[in-house]
């Protein structure tokens, strides 16, 4: 099989783990180009990776040889960029968040629907081979119908990650822990336990940090099939911890903390899958992690395009979180129970 020729848009602190990726996956893609309005960055790109950079978006969207491209510029540029991509036949895979707000991710998705090309997004936690046997486990239904779950997102930035212009913006990152952080452990719990139907709860900035967005959320959640459960994240608890999803069922409970797994059934059966010392990132350095889950994402989405399937984590399927966030943020605004749109009761 050819190999799938990929543009690389933004080149960040977010492109690192991706650009590991795709060295990796030399076999199957081929990096045309690689592009940020700053040469300084441009520069530094160079210096540490393999790949053709060049300064214009144009020369992308011109090159008719390119059949993909990786965005992984500020949230706020993702559908402008994506659109612009979209329009000229090039499949998307885009960084989270989708955009911004909601209305802006709605806009992107659909943008590349009506195009007719492949949008991915990079969820990578759904890639851990904790949350994937967690997941094959729940479909079998050996954990029976699932009565509770509760989330808990415990992480660590200093105020001089905050200090970066735009970081913890609105208008830069749309929101603060739920949208730039716990939306990859927000997904995965989603993936597994299923919708969320409504919220109750708070958030807010703690006075650890000095932000425009909320560093701190406690939530309590019904499930659309009943089912009970709490969110509770954080961007203040030094030094940080690993995220943790636990899972109750008719018939055992399920523990997910970082990559480590743990089933335990009522009969007395067990299921564990041991740390893989890769789930990093929840202190001071947000990249303290290595790029296995990245390239299972770019992975997944070259074989998307080239066997023409659906990625593991579409558009739509990320709209999901992108809700459950709204639904978080606005319970924590009027102080009362909101429902998740687009989730039935």
């Amino acid at each position: 099989m050819k190999k799938t020729r990929i543009a690389i848009v933004g080149l960040g602190m977010a492109v690192t783990p991706h650009a590991k990726g795709l060295v990796d996956l030399a076999d199957v893609v081929d990096v045309a180009y690689a592009y940020a309005p700053s040469q300084a960055r441009r520069q530094s790109f160079s210096e540490r990776f393999p790949f053709p950079t060049c300064d214009s978006l144009e020369t992308i969207l011109d090159d008719s040889s390119v059949e993909a491209v990786a965005i992984f510029s500020p949230a706020n540029t993702h559908l402008d960029i994506a659109r612009r991509c979209a329009a000229a036949g090039k499949h998307v895979l885009l960084e989270k968040p989708i955009d911004i707000t909601t209305a802006r991710a709605e806009a992107t998705v659909a943008a590349c629907r009506e195009a007719g090309v492949t949008l991915g997004i990079v969820l990578q936690h759904r890639f851990r081979p904790a949350g994937m046997r967690l997941a094959e486990v729940i479909a079998a239904g050996e954990l029976g119908r699932i009565v509770g779950s509760s989330t808990v997102i415990r992480l660590w930035r200093p105020q001089s990650y905050y200090d970066e212009p735009g970081r913890g913006s609105f208008a830069r990152d749309g929101g603060g822990v739920l949208l730039s952080q716990g939306i990859h452990t927000l997904d995965l719990m989603l993936s597994l336990a299923g919708p969320i139907a409504e919220v109750t709860g708070f958030a807010a900035t703690t006075s650890v940090h000095r932000m425009e967005t909320e560093d701190m959320v406690c939530a309590a959640a019904r499930f659309a099939n009943g089912a009970f459960g709490t969110i509770d994240a954080t961007t203040a608890a030094y030094p940080g911890f690993l995220e943790r999803i636990e899972i109750i069922g008719e018939k055992g409970s399920a523990t997910i903390a970082g990559t480590e797994l743990l089933v335990q059934f009522q009969d007395g059966r067990r299921i564990a899958i041991e740390p893989d010392g890769s789930a990093g990132g929840a202190g001071a350095d947000p990249m303290a992690y290595p790029h296995d889950h990245h390239r299972a994402v770019m992975a997944d989405f070259i074989d998307a395009i080239q066997t023409g399937r659906e990625p593991k984590v579409t558009g739509e399927e990320a709209l999901k979180v992108h809700r459950l966030i709204d639904a978080l943020i606005e319970t924590g605004k009027v102080g009362r129970p909101v429902a998740v749109r687009g989730v039935g009761a």
